[in-house]
């Protein structure tokens, strides 16, 4: 994995968990998170409310999920029952949040533009 990306990566991770954390909720950040994980990159939980969070910092005008990735976080989210999002930081925008459902599936991941993402305008506070 590049080194570069993984610490932007990182970083994406730790500047969420803060924005949760500031905002009263509890926060884990899972384990080998990025590397062929078998569950979502943080998890934050506030009393009747838990979410999930898949995390990409991708400068780009899509973004993809391999689909045996997305197989992994699907049944994870059956499976805990935890409504479970893609969290998608884009630079000068700010961090959006979509539904696993909402990405596209194609034959090898599922993807969601960065137009529709905007569209659907799903932010920080929409969370809370």
């Amino acid at each position: 994995m590049d080194l570069l990306r993984y610490a932007k990566g990182a970083r994406s991770e730790r500047e969420l968990i803060s924005l949760f954390c500031e905002r009263g909720f509890s926060v884990i950040r899972a384990a080998g998170s990025g590397v062929s994980s078998l569950c979502p990159d943080i998890l934050v939980f506030r009393k009747g409310v838990q979410y999930a969070f898949e995390c990409k910092a991708w400068e780009s005008g899509s973004l993809s999920i391999e689909r045996d990735k997305f197989r992994v976080l699907k049944d994870w989210e059956n499976n805990t029952g935890i409504t479970t999002f893609i969290a998608w930081r884009i630079g000068r925008v700010g961090w959006r949040f979509v539904y696993l459902d909402e990405l596209e599936e194609n034959p090898k991941s599922y993807t969601i533009t960065m137009k529709r993402t905007l569209a659907i305008d799903r932010g920080l506070e929409r969370l809370l």
